[in-house]
């Protein structure tokens, strides 16, 4: 090779290099404006009480007050790192378990094999399959709260979109993204609605028929872009956000084996043990609590199971464990740098600080407008609070007192909860980990989602305007 073509191969790498900056990279960037922002921001602090009612730890509305600042240096952030990623230990292994059990069940080929089956079965007709399987993901999320619990779906899904003919990021469309659709529209969500509701001493569950219009809206929303994308991938390939990007990762582990042509009884029972294995997942974490530890132990042993089926001894079902969880340690990793940010701004005391800031604003406005910000406000809180729950106990002991005095309805003060908190979900680097599952890029995806997360942050702010206008109910 001629030392010209040398320069220009090291030349092509780093300006690839630029336009696809590595997630570590990018959380890196965040880390540091998180510190910079312990500098600039004042230290502020909220009395956390014990509501009677739940049980829960909830913040005193009339509390805040501004404490001595507390900067993070240099060294407490590089600390925060490893402090991050211990608190988030359980996702961290869930990934590791989740990818595990994939690659078992998967050496099995009872997965390639029923989705052979299955695309043969709706050859023509591949756009009524993606639409049940993206309404079905959807209502789990909308119905069940599901969101970690979707991880195992997403190879498979890659894997029909790549059988279809389409590209990695339409078969992460139809499972993950569509559970957060469903998650943002959600109408039983019981980590987002009840708690809210209780939160707010609503009637648990009341505004169902509204929250049922929110998620058909969305649907409709998130259901034309996704087939608009995906028809355009499949009539132009280069059209794929994924055109041109180079991974370390064989993109063949997201294909399907054209060899698994006969689905066996094998197979069959497999994907049998499997799908039972998931509906007690369902069951599990809405009737018991089920965190990340017992759906992990329950993958688990469904991969152990399903292992035996497929014919594998012990020896070679913890070697395709093992591999499993060697491609996503880059992933599981992310999961844990990402919470070194919350650590820095617990540590700087700045949290209840922005909270606080957000809300005064929304003090000085009324109606309509009020309830939009609200939803704003929950957008922009979902950066730095991730879980839903924790929201709820850090935001709404503010937000619904304000709702009271300024003549907006606890339902629709709730409705901005849900809706604002969950549309940004698509969008914020909490959710870099999930992308690592479908091997797409955060820069691409971030470039490529935003136009739909402003379409239904729109959408959100119409329907929370009209739930305002008509005192959507009952208080």
């Amino acid at each position: 090779m001629a030392k010209n073509d040398i320069d220009d191969s090291e030349q092509a790498k780093k300006k690839n290099g630029f336009k696809n900056p590595s997630p570590y990279f990018i959380i890196l960037i965040l880390i540091i404006l998180s510190v910079v922002a312990t500098w600039i921001i004042p230290s502020g602090e909220y009395d956390r009480v014990i509501d009677e009612a739940t049980g829960r730890e909830v913040v005193d509305p009339e509390s805040f007050r501004y404490i001595e600042r507390t900067p993070v240096g240099l060294f407490d952030a590089l600390v925060a790192i490893p402090i991050g990623i211990k608190n988030q230990v359980g996702i961290i292994s869930f990934i590791f378990i989740v990818s595990g059990a994939i690659a078992v069940i998967k050496e099995t080929g009872a997965i390639d094999a029923g989705i052979i089956k299955l695309v043969d079965k709706f050859k023509g007709r591949d756009i009524p399959l993606l639409i049940v399987t993206m309404i079905i993901c959807s209502l789990l999320g909308s119905l069940l709260g599901f969101a970690q619990e979707m991880i195992p779906f997403i190879a498979i899904g890659i894997a029909l979109a790549s059988g279809l003919g389409y590209d990695r990021v339409v078969g992460f469309h139809i499972v993950r993204t569509a559970t957060w659709i469903g998650f943002a529209a959600s109408t039983m969500n019981p980590f987002v609605v009840t708690v809210a509701q209780e939160m707010a001493e609503l009637p648990l569950l009341s505004g169902m028929g509204y929250r049922v219009i929110v998620y058909v809206v969305f649907m409709i929303i998130s259901g034309v872009f996704f087939l608009r994308y995906a028809k355009k991938v499949k009539k132009d390939p280069s059209k794929s956000i994924l055109y041109g990007y180079e991974s370390e990762v064989d993109p063949k582990q997201f294909e399907v084996e054209e060899r698994y042509t006969t689905f066996t009884t094998r197979h069959k029972l497999v994907l049998l043990i499997f799908v039972a294995g998931l509906i007690l997942l369902a069951y599990g974490a809405v009737k018991f609590d089920w965190g990340t530890n017992e759906m992990g132990a329950v993958l688990f042993g469904i991969s152990i199971i399903c292992g035996f089926i497929g014919g594998f001894g012990p020896n070679q079902i913890a070697q395709e464990f093992s591999k499993g969880m060697g491609l996503v340690t880059g992933g599981a990793l992310i999961a844990g740098f990402t919470g070194a940010i919350a650590v820095i701004l617990n540590q700087g005391q700045i949290l209840d600080t922005m909270i606080h800031g957000l809300s005064v604003p929304l003090a000085n406005v009324s109606g309509v407008a009020t309830a939009v910000g609200m939803m704003i406000m929950y957008s922009f809180i979902n950066f730095f609070i991730g879980s839903a729950a924790g929201r709820a106990a850090a935001t709404l002991p503010i937000m619904i007192p304000l709702s009271d005095i300024l003549g907006i309805t606890r339902q629709t003060a709730v409705l901005a909860f849900i809706i604002g908190g969950g549309i940004t979900n698509m969008l914020w680097p909490n959710m870099i980990y999930v992308l690592a599952f479908g091997d797409i890029p955060y820069n691409r995806w971030f470039k490529h989602i935003w136009k739909l997360v402003v379409y239904l942050m729109v959408a959100g702010a119409i329907l929370i305007a009209i739930a305002h206008l008509i005192s959507y109910g009952p208080f």
